[in-house]
């Protein structure tokens, strides 16, 4: 299975068009630096790709990746769907990019199919362009995406944050609102554990992780205080549906506990490990742990 990491920034990207902190300025003057929107894309055949959510990068990010430019026919593409981790707008806009299509493949829970045909009126909004052919994301045992996808998925049910254009749809609160997204490869066994928003870690997700080849997570704050201490807001970390990675209930010292290859994306804008040569990153690296890059490849 390959695996190709589109991006690892969290809402607004890094830079954030309306920011100034230390970690936009940053990345300003070192284009190196910048991050897009966190989203994946897995090969699920020869000239078959699947992307892990559809951010607002999504057109960049396919010119950016040779494997998913059409070809050699006009209009043929080797983007075959779209599974959904939640319905995040960060994670979602990206859909409106594919309207261009005959059809879009979507791979969502239940309650993100009713907050984006109900909230968003996403069905509304791209009928008159394209068909949506929605498709249920299992939480009780994997089924491959496609009949001659060589991978199959299901998801982790992590937690019941629902989007803040989401609050008012009515529904059960269950944790299938934000998913881990398990993949694993048909041929070998190997899997790889995405959960690009972690705003509790279940006992679920815990076995999930325990049993992955590869497990990338929510890096959206490097510890709780970090959203008040930057001035951006008034809640930490966790009040905001992101577990952080360092202090007290923080994952580093979960990851580090695993015997996968483990990875942090979803960098926010004010995250210190955006700049390389932060002491963080000696700290993670400690414990055996990784930040994603924009670009990179992983082989399963």
């Amino acid at each position: 299975m390959r695996v190709r990491v589109l991006g690892t920034a969290a809402g607004g990207g890094v830079p954030q068009w309306n920011c100034a902190c230390p970690g936009c300025s940053g990345a300003r003057a070192h284009p190196e630096r910048r991050r897009r929107h966190a989203s994946l894309a897995v090969r699920a055949a020869e000239g078959r790709w699947y992307l892990v959510n559809a951010t607002p990068d999504l057109g960049e990010q396919i010119e950016d990746c040779p494997e998913l430019h059409p070809g050699p026919e006009p209009r043929r593409t080797p983007l075959a769907g779209v599974i959904l981790t939640d319905a995040e707008l960060d994670h979602t806009l990206g859909i409106a990019r594919l309207r261009e299509a005959d059809g879009v493949e979507l791979h969502t829970t239940a309650p993100v199919r009713r907050a984006l045909l109900t909230g968003l009126h996403l069905g509304d909004v791209l009928t008159p362009y394209t068909r949506l052919d929605w498709h249920e994301l299992p939480v009780e045992g994997p089924r491959p995406a496609a009949a001659d996808a060589g991978f199959t998925l299901d998801a982790v049910p992590v937690s019941a944050k629902r989007p803040r254009y989401a609050t008012g749809l009515g529904g059960a609160d269950d944790d299938a609102w934000v998913v881990a997204l398990r993949l694993t490869d048909r041929a070998t066994g190997r899997s790889l554990l995405y959960a690009p928003a972690l705003a509790a870690w279940p006992d679920t997700f815990q076995r999930a992780a325990e049993e992955a080849d590869c497990v990338i997570v929510d890096g959206t704050f490097w510890d709780d205080e970090e959203p008040r201490r930057s001035g951006f807001g008034s809640r930490t970390a966790t009040a905001m549906g992101h577990l952080p990675i360092d202090g007290p209930g923080g994952t580093a010292r979960r990851l580090a506990a695993l015997g996968a290859r483990t990875l942090y994306t979803h960098l926010n804008n004010t995250n210190p490990l955006n700049d390389p040569a932060a002491p963080q990153h000696a700290v993670l690296a400690g414990r055996g742990i990784e930040v994603a890059a924009d670009g990179m490849v992983i082989e399963l």
